[in-house]
């Protein structure tokens, strides 16, 4: 059995976590941290999910959390990972970290921990999004240039950012696979007289409504055919599956930075 801690375990993701793990037959969850004064603090997870209690409550205290832990799931806030990091590469603890925003200090602090402890980093631990990067570049390799590329993605009406951070990367994706410099060649969105499509460029579109948790489809146009790769995420819980199946796969691995494309034998 995996024994594993989650660190932000009052966010949603950690919750969402935690709910996996109780269902996972070859991990436990054996601690639970977030920042003090969170309003959770001392609540047995297991309780908070609407499961039977786990007898793991809540802590910030980080020495009873990081005592008798195998692997960390931290996804919290850029400033708490930051603290976070030496502390487990100073105690050997392998970690997968889905924290975002980190800033040039943070990421530099990631660096110098995964030289002593393996890290899984990821700004997206949806398993099907990773295949689909994977696709979306092998396809247009094989498809070759005459091909335009065009990306949809449709979230919630409530997002606030566009496009999508995935959306954002399958535009890099699609224009390495093309040879193409993303910061030229990727165009959001289209309006007025605009002209003829160059074919060095990629489209990128952002649609928003209701309450669609993310789909995005990469359009590969040819002169009569075309290719459609398209996923579509109906439950959050993905993220916290991924997530758990990055700590079983890192905990035995050598120090190093690594992402979900290790983690899922991708081919680079």
């Amino acid at each position: 059995m995996v024994q594993v801690a989650i660190h932000g375990a009052a966010g949603r993701m950690g919750q969402s976590i935690a709910l996996v793990l109780d269902d996972d037959l070859e991990a436990i969850l054996v601690a639970a941290m977030d920042r003090e004064g969170c309003e959770l603090l001392g609540q047995d997870v297991g309780v908070l999910t609407g499961r039977s209690p786990s007898g793991v409550c809540i802590t910030s205290d980080v020495e009873e959390f990081l005592s008798n832990v195998e692997v960390v799931i931290d996804f919290s806030i850029a400033s708490a990972t930051s603290k976070l990091l030496p502390l487990c590469a100073g105690q050997r603890i392998p970690m997968v970290i889905g924290t975002t925003g980190l800033d040039a200090a943070t990421r530099a602090g990631l660096e110098r921990a995964a030289e002593r402890v393996p890290i899984v980093f990821a700004p997206n631990y949806s398993q099907g999004v990773n295949a689909l990067y994977f696709l979306a570049a092998r396809a247009t390799e094989l498809l070759g240039p005459t091909f335009d590329a065009e990306i949809i993605e449709i979230h919630h009406r409530h997002k606030v950012d566009a496009p999508s951070g995935t959306a954002v990367r399958l535009g890099e994706v699609v224009a390495e696979a093309k040879r193409l410099d993303p910061e030229r060649a990727v165009s959001h969105g289209r309006s007025g007289q605009v002209g003829a499509r160059p074919l060095e460029e990629i489209g990128v579109m952002a649609l928003r409504g209701g309450d669609v948790v993310g789909e995005h489809t990469v359009y590969l146009v040819g002169e009569g055919e075309r290719i459609e790769l398209t996923h579509r995420a109906t439950d959050r819980s993905i993220f916290a599956r991924g997530a758990v199946r990055a700590a079983h796969w890192v905990v035995d691995r050598p120090a190093g930075l690594y992402d979900m494309a290790d983690v899922m034998g991708i081919p680079r």
